[in-house]
């Protein structure tokens, strides 16, 4: 049987530098059809996390969002002709259902910025129909982002069917049970790998169980070329929501998208569950959490002594811990 890696099992090893300042490492990265972005991560589609505010926000911040398609066409659109008449970039999903080329045609229309085919298990037929049949419509006009897959044979194909940028991961989301509902799933950093491995000219998105700048980091060594979150947005003014006052101080809820609230919420029924839905700590605005995700993704290359993306991955060697040293690795201070 074969063995897997998780963020927890790796810790990257540090190497000489001569890079005096943070300030002197570049962690941009293009889309094809788009221009440089300067930050390497992207906001996840999800009704609780990537809205107006959200895509603007982290637009300004010099990543990029992807709005979330549980409204109407006639809405989603909307918010894109909204934020891209601010002078913002935004991606906005689609799924592979009755309609997809309708709401497809309609956001290419009012100029946004990219597609992003967003199915859970991205390595299926309904997928590869919804890939072909954009790139029939589109030609190269527009970049189109699919996922997700968990294998280097799902990333090739979703690449050759016609995906740009293919989210890499599953069942690794904070808030999804995939792995725990139906048994299957890689982890994060080992499909990252796996799919980094690739003699195709796509993109690769990391995508679920990354929980802080570190595990960025990681991912980018592994062979990502940016990141989406969800969770570590999640609770910031900028996410769709009402800021909620509990005996425990204010909180913000926060879903998977396959949870039963969710799926009550946006289709009025429930099919399989493979998310739940949490309230989590208002954290204020969002600015500040990513400045300080952009800080620790710069200091780690800098620890291997790189100032861009690709002499990081170039230089980056990795090692495996003891789980002896992942409790070191975290702050473990006990009170006296």
């Amino acid at each position: 049987m074969e063995q897997a890696l998780s963020f927890d099992d790796v810790l990257l090893v540090p190497q000489y530098s001569e890079i005096a300042s943070r300030s002197e490492v570049d962690t941009s990265f293009s889309m094809r059809a788009l221009r440089k972005f300067q930050l390497p991560i992207v906001s996840s589609p999800m009704d609780t996390v990537t809205g107006e505010e959200m895509a603007c926000a982290i637009s300004q911040a010099g990543g990029v969002g992807v709005l979330h398609r549980y409204n109407s066409i006639k809405e989603q659109a909307l918010m894109v002709m909204n934020i891209t008449s601010q002078g913002h970039d935004v991606g906005a999903a689609i799924g592979v259902g009755e309609g997809f080329l309708e709401r497809a045609m309609a956001l290419a229309q009012v100029g946004v910025s990219f597609l992003c085919v967003d199915v859970a298990h991205g390595h299926h037929s309904s997928v590869r129909y919804a890939l072909e049949t954009l790139r029939n419509t589109f030609g190269d006009g527009i970049h189109i982002m699919a996922g997700n897959v968990a294998t280097l044979q799902g990333f090739n194909d979703l690449a050759d069917w016609g995906a740009d940028s293919i989210r890499v991961g599953i069942g690794g989301g904070s808030i999804c049970s995939t792995r725990i509902q139906t048994g299957h799933g890689i982890p994060t950093l080992q499909s990252i790998m796996d799919c980094s491995a690739t003699d195709r000219d796509a993109l690769l998105v990391a995508d679920g169980g990354i929980r802080n700048s570190g595990d960025m980091v990681k991912a980018l060594a592994a062979g990502a070329d940016l990141v989406m979150v969800g969770s570590l947005l999640a609770g910031t003014d900028e996410t769709p929501g009402e800021v909620l006052n509990t005996k425990e101080g204010k909180k913000k809820v926060y879903r998977g998208m396959a949870s039963k609230e969710a799926q009550n919420a946006w289709r009025g029924r429930v099919s399989s569950i493979e998310g739940v839905s949490h309230v989590v700590p208002y954290r204020g605005p969002v600015k500040e959490v990513l400045h300080d995700l952009g800080v620790g993704i710069r200091s780690g290359l800098s620890y291997s002594g790189a100032r861009s993306i690709a002499e990081f991955q170039s230089k980056a060697r990795a090692i495996r811990q003891t789980s002896a040293g992942a409790i070191e690795s975290s702050t473990h201070i006990k009170a006296r």
